[in-house]
């Protein structure tokens, strides 16, 4: 018989850092249990309409919205088909492990893909992207693809700066933005950056179980909409626009409404949308800061290299030469009750995550950086000793 003892769970409540699904509030938690309603009763349409006009409200838009049951994945997935057509390409800016995907995606339902290419820890020349714009003399490109938000490196793409390209070159491609780990945590306007087609989850700024994904659209996506010819069915736009909801082919995910409208309040009333990206803006630099401590003694370091792109949603930590992030991950998991992010792709066992975005404040963020140090000391991973001090000076 085997004399090892069974693993103990930790005591306490688990600190849940990971980049997504993300922690929900309590009050979204009750919000969602909400009994089973008709979807088609004029009580639950009053919620359904005001949180389609939330949801407006924080992509920064007026113009369609298209909703489905399925992850951030889902709605990449209804943009392509509703706005391309079979052998249509389309140019995307390669910043990590989601722009492969989704180009990986693209190239699965027929479409031609280009990538510009680009240092994963630098991220994408946009001077490479105007070059790409003005090659095209044929408009052949006829949408550009920007993960707005690279969870898989911690780096974000200023899309302002995309849009003044595209502008430049007087290239009519479609501008395409995945705002999965940005929306509700970094500024996004949808309308004032002349944004085509975004596409959002519930599951990460939003602050809801993972379930919900939606699209905005502009009228120019709408008129391409109208040409595209790749199969669709259960996510074409043409069908959802009979429906009374305007979205959804099927059944209506009516309890994460419920929870929608809460995170509303909480995001627009009870904090106020600026505050949120402040908020998230004051985190990130606290974490960069005690990551930045860390790297003395050969220690862990940012994985993204340039400032100017720093994520204030999700911070990547790259491990010395050496270490495994996936053991010091499972040390900190199993032994004191913290989870993390881990690499993805090519990064897997090289980079851990920690995700700030969404429900969290200073205590926890302090909590996760004293437990990532000590999960460290544990695991003898070289550092420098007191990043949780610098992170104490930044929030100062």
């Amino acid at each position: 018989m085997s004399t090892t003892e069974p693993a103990r769970k930790p005591r306490g409540r688990q600190f849940f850092a990971n980049p997504g699904p993300t922690n929900i509030p309590d009050s979204v938690l009750l919000a969602t249990a909400h009994q089973t309603v008709d979807f088609n009763d004029p009580n639950f349409i009053a919620v359904y309409e005001a949180c389609v006009a939330g949801l407006k409200r924080v992509l920064k838009t007026q113009q369609e919205i298209f909703l489905y049951t399925g992850s951030g994945h889902a709605a990449w997935e209804a943009s392509l088909v509703n706005l391309l057509s079979p052998g249509d390409r389309i140019l995307i800016l390669e910043s990590g492990y989601f722009s492969l995907s989704w180009a990986a995606m693209a190239q699965d339902l027929g479409l031609a893909v280009q990538s510009v290419a680009a240092d994963w820890r630098r991220g994408v020349d946009l001077a490479a992207l105007r070059e790409a714009l003005a090659a095209d003399k044929g408009h052949g490109i006829k949408a550009v693809c920007v993960v707005h938000n690279e969870t898989a490196t911690g780096m974000m793409i200023p899309l302002p700066e995309v849009r003044a390209a595209l502008d430049a070159t007087g290239h009519p491609a479609l501008f395409l933005a995945d705002t999965i780990s940005s929306l509700g945590s970094l500024d996004f306007r949808m309308d004032e950056w002349g944004i085509d087609a975004c596409v959002g989850g519930s599951q990460k700024g939003l602050m809801l179980p993972t379930g919900m994904s939606f699209t905005g659209v502009s009228a120019k996506g709408m008129a391409a909409h109208a040409a595209s010819t790749l199969p669709k069915h259960y996510f074409n736009w043409t069908n959802m626009l009979k429906r009374p909801h305007r979205s959804f082919v099927g059944t209506i995910p009516v309890s994460l409404f419920y929870g929608l409208q809460e995170s509303l309040r909480l995001i627009e009333q009870e904090e106020g949308l600026e505050n949120v990206f402040a908020r998230h803006t004051r985190l990130a630099k606290a974490v960069r800061a005690a990551v930045q401590h860390w790297s003395g003694n050969n220690g862990p370091q940012l994985f993204c290299l340039n400032p100017a792109r720093y994520s204030d949603s999700v911070t990547a930590i790259l491990m010395p030469e050496g270490y495994d992030a996936d053991a010091l991950r499972a040390v900190a998991l199993q032994k004191f009750n913290l989870s993390l992010g881990g690499g993805l792709g090519p990064l897997g066992g090289k980079v851990f995550r920690i995700g700030h975005l969404g429900d969290l404040n200073e205590p926890m963020i302090l909590g996760t950086l004293a437990t990532v140090e000590l999960a460290m000391k544990t695991a003898g991973v070289p550092h420098t000793p007191g990043g949780v001090q610098a992170a104490i000076e930044a929030l100062a």
